[in-house]
């Protein structure tokens, strides 16, 4: 051991466990002693070079009831100090060890409690972060699945309440600036927003903000416009105002409004208002869709480990919005949800590589949101689906003037005047290759990177996110095959 200057060494290890904390205190202090150093935590196995030496100084110490210890082996000699919380700062030093080791140790026990306490508070807090967090995403999780009021109970206990009506943010920043962007929406709410990192996205935070909190003057949004600010790379969609009940309807269109928005100077955009084909197909389509869906509504598993009916809806709704993103917001390894969708496939007779039947399936839990209510649906005049009282069928759905009109609308955009040469075809060709952009590509005759950039130009278009999910590829498949029937009606 150096020759000892108690009050540098004294400044030096309280320097150390400032800036690095217990770690860097014990790394000096062996390397003062010329020997090992380390904590003897209550009931954990012994330590050091002689396990059995400090074993025994421990037991001593703990014995005697003292603050210190010391125990000598055969070529070396224990030092015990004991710490506020149960533990001993420990040395094992070669005999003979230099007189002021002693006193060394004792000085350094005082700010190795310290920082210790510090330690075990950040780990406390940090722990409960981490605790608060996945109480949110389970909200989240709830509030997606319509399983409202148990949301609002595990919201209650957590504050804020859930707004209710509210507008949905989805902020896109780098991953280091969502804390800034969560300090913002609680601070610009008053804190009233309830905020959620995105389970799926690690860029994406998201925000249920009360609807009298987020408006500003005429069509300005002062959180929206705060948030860019705030980041040179951030982008903020903003859904409609909406009641909680309709949080998934809030997200899809937070986010399509996000694909909008990072095509503006403004780097933010409220979802531009237009007809949702689940409430267009509702009086024709709630019958199909529960006869659709039966089968899977009353799924029984045979084990209570196997996922049951609600968990296997939950699961393919996950995945028609996140494909196979849907793992990180299920928190199920990829085998597991291969395996739920096979089942489901299974259960429907779909085949889910399929565009079609995956619209299909998505416009059936969109009319089906409660699941199933073990009842037939009825016309809005009352009367059954069909005459003969079965359900009827999608394309029979589609025709109905509701969808037909609906899908009008919906494409319009992709024959006006802002539309880009081939927008139509180019949309058709993607559709009807399953939303794939390799053979898409191909089909087009274009490079992969062509595709890509006209599909983009599509989705500002449309105001609608085609290429990240949710996408509105469902959607869109559903309006180009009511348009080619109500084409083969008026033939």
């Amino acid at each position: 051991m150096q020759p000892w200057n108690r009050s540098d060494d004294i400044l030096k290890a309280h320097g150390l466990a400032r800036t690095g904390g217990s770690a860097a205190l014990l790394r000096w202090l062996s390397s003062r002693l010329g020997g090992w150093t380390g904590v003897l935590e209550p009931g954990a196995p012994p330590a050091g070079p002689d396990p059995g030496l400090t074993a025994r100084a421990a037991a001593e110490l703990a014995a005697r009831g003292v603050r210190s210890a010391v125990l000598d082996g055969p070529d070396r000699t224990a030092l015990l100090f004991a710490l506020d919380d149960g533990a001993a700062l420990a040395a094992v030093l070669p005999r003979p060890y230099a007189p002021s080791a002693g006193g060394l140790l004792a000085d350094t026990a005082v700010p190795l409690a310290l920082v210790r306490r510090a330690e075990a508070a950040a780990r406390r807090e940090e722990r409960a972060a981490v605790a608060e967090a996945r109480a949110s995403e389970a909200v989240l999780h709830l509030l997606m699945n319509g399983r409202l009021s148990v949301a609002r109970q595990i919201a209650e206990a957590l504050t804020p309440s859930l707004p209710d009506p509210m507008l949905m943010y989805v902020v896109e920043c780098r991953a280091g600036a969502r804390e800034e962007a969560a300090r913002l929406c609680a601070a610009l709410t008053g804190g009233r927003a309830w905020v959620v990192r995105c389970p799926v996205y690690v860029r994406h935070l998201i925000a249920l903000v009360p609807a009298d909190a987020a408006a500003g003057p005429g069509e300005s949004d002062p959180l929206a416009e705060a948030l860019v600010a705030a980041a040179g790379d951030c982008v903020v969609g903003v859904s409609e105002e909406l009641p909680l009940r309709e949080s998934p309807a809030a997200y899809t269109q937070a986010f399509h409004a996000l694909a909008v928005a990072r095509d503006r100077p403004a780097r933010h955009a409220r979802f531009g208002p237009g007809p949702e084909l689940a409430l267009a197909a509702h009086p024709a389509g709630t019958g199909w869709a529960e006869a659709l869906l039966a089968p899977l509504h009353g799924f029984e598993p045979r084990r209570p480990q196997d996922p049951g009916a609600q968990e296997l809806r939950a699961t393919v709704h996950a995945w028609l919005n996140f494909t196979s993103h849907a793992t990180r917001l299920l928190k199920i390894h990829r085998n597991t949800l291969a395996t739920r969708l096979r089942l489901v496939e299974e259960l429907l007779g779909l085949d889910l590589d399929r565009l079609a039947d995956q619209a299909a399936l998505s416009l059936a839990l969109r009319l089906t949101p409660g699941g199933a209510t073990g009842a037939p649906a009825a016309r809005a005049d009352g009367t059954p689906a069909r005459a003969d009282g079965t359900p009827a069928t999608l394309d029979e759905v589609l025709r109905h003037p509701g969808p037909a009109a609906w899908a009008r609308r919906r494409l319009a955009p992709l024959t006006g005047p802002d539309a880009p040469p081939g927008a139509r075809h180019t949309l058709r060709t993607w559709l009807a290759h399953d939303a794939r952009l390799v053979p898409a590509a191909a089909a087009l005759g274009l490079s992969v990177p062509g595709a890509r950039k006209r599909l983009t130009r599509i989705e500002v278009l449309l105001e609608r996110s085609l290429l990240q999910s949710p996408s509105a590829r469902h959607d869109l498949w559903l309006a180009h095959r009511a348009e080619q029937l109500a084409v083969c009606h008026t033939r």
